[in-house]
């Protein structure tokens, strides 16, 4: 039986979209708030036809609840028609529902606006040093991540092998999301080595043997489904010829390793793109929680050199926080030359080096220095923001 572990989120109140990756717990979770809830399955592919045939059965059985009741309903992506019904049980018979879902995409075509905001959006991570206690690890998070169908298997890697594919057969193919799956196939671990890296649309499109416009469409993909996400850049003042292309950082460590198919310990280049994708997922995981309220996640990359940059700058309001992310246990003197760099930016009020070490201290010039588990702490007591 695998550990089941605490999660951050708490249920809403009212009807939710509660949306991630497959894999991250959604499931589980509801099973843990939600256990009396009317719950509805739609990749039980058995019920899924029934209501594509015919959409009143779902009507008939939503109705059949008490006033004020719950359903919940799982991957409603597969079936989005069933959101005229939703939103009706919302709005005349006060039936609340949690609607679960991997991919955005098929939600957003179909209108999700139907609910008229009836339904607030959560969306579920892969395991934070918080959720994990006394279990979490930075050096496997960065070799296996996160997510809990990894973490908790006997044999993590076979895991991520299978959650590869997976997604590949039941996300893409099933959902019809692309045309041609064999060119998809070959993007994703290409897209993979861009991991933290400054997406180059041309390079990846040339690798990949597809057009520019195809892995534009499949990099929208890749975030409609949750895996992978754009950093933008901090653009200030820049001109517009100065615009910095936005980084590209895959949802979980773990499987950005298996779609490069790379196993054992992370090289020390590699450890650094992971390491700053893993603060990055905790920095998103926390402004949805709510305890992070900023406006923005940047990079910072000052036009006029080309070596000198900052990983995350966080904008809130006329507040500013910059923070470097090192995968080195030891801090060295030439990794604050970025946060040293960014001291004039106006409304910056903190600088911060995230390390892999357990050293916390502050420079004489007012730097911050700490590990991972304190990064942490800070984001979920809401102190990291001025």
């Amino acid at each position: 039986m695998t550990e089941m572990y605490p999660r951050l989120l708490a249920p809403p109140k009212g009807s939710f979209f509660l949306l991630g990756p497959r894999g991250t717990g959604k499931t589980t979770w509801l099973d843990q708030h939600f256990a009396t809830a009317k719950r509805i399955d739609l990749l039980d592919e058995v019920l899924y036809q029934r209501y594509l045939a015919e959409v009143g059965a779902f009507q008939r059985e939503i109705a059949a609840l008490p006033t004020g009741a719950w359903a919940v309903v799982d991957e409603v992506q597969r079936l989005p028609t069933l959101l005229n019904e939703i939103h009706r049980m919302i709005e005349q018979r006060r039936i609340k529902f949690a609607l679960t879902g991997s991919s955005a995409r098929k939600l957003r075509r179909a209108g999700v606006n139907l609910l008229g905001g009836r339904a607030v959006h959560r969306t579920m991570f892969p395991l934070a040093p918080a959720e994990l206690g006394a279990d979490f690890d930075l050096d496997q998070a960065l070799t296996i991540g996160t997510l809990p169908v990894v973490w908790t298997a006997e044999d993590p890697l076979d895991t991520l092998d299978a959650y590869v594919r997976l997604y590949l057969k039941e996300e893409i193919q099933a959902e019809a999301l692309v045309r041609n799956l064999a060119g998809f196939a070959r993007f994703l671990p290409v897209a993979a080595l861009f991991h933290g890296q400054v997406l180059n649309v041309s390079g990846l499109a040339r690798d990949a043997g597809v057009s520019r416009t195809t892995v534009i469409d499949y990099i929208s993909i890749l975030e409609d489904t949750l895996v992978a996400t754009r950093l933008p850049a901090w653009e200030g003042k820049l001109r517009v010829r100065e615009r910095k292309h936005p980084k590209l950082f895959w949802v979980d460590s773990g499987v950005v390793r298996a779609l490069r198919r790379t196993r054992g310990v992370p090289s020390g280049d590699e450890r650094g793109a992971l390491m700053e994708g893993f603060i990055f997922m905790l920095l998103c995981l926390y402004r949805d929680l709510g305890t992070l309220p900023v406006d923005g996640i940047h990079y910072w990359a000052p036009a006029e050199t080309q070596q000198t940059e900052v990983d995350f700058l966080l904008v809130a309001g006329r507040s500013r926080v910059a923070i470097e992310v090192k995968a080195s246990g030891v801090v060295r003197h030439d990794h604050f030359r970025g946060l040293r760099a960014i001291a004039d930016l106006d409304g910056l009020d903190r600088r911060i080096l995230v390390h892999a070490g357990n050293e916390e201290g502050r420079t004489a010039d007012g730097i911050e220095t700490m590990g991972v588990t304190r990064f942490s702490e800070l984001l979920e007591d809401g102190s990291l923001l001025p």
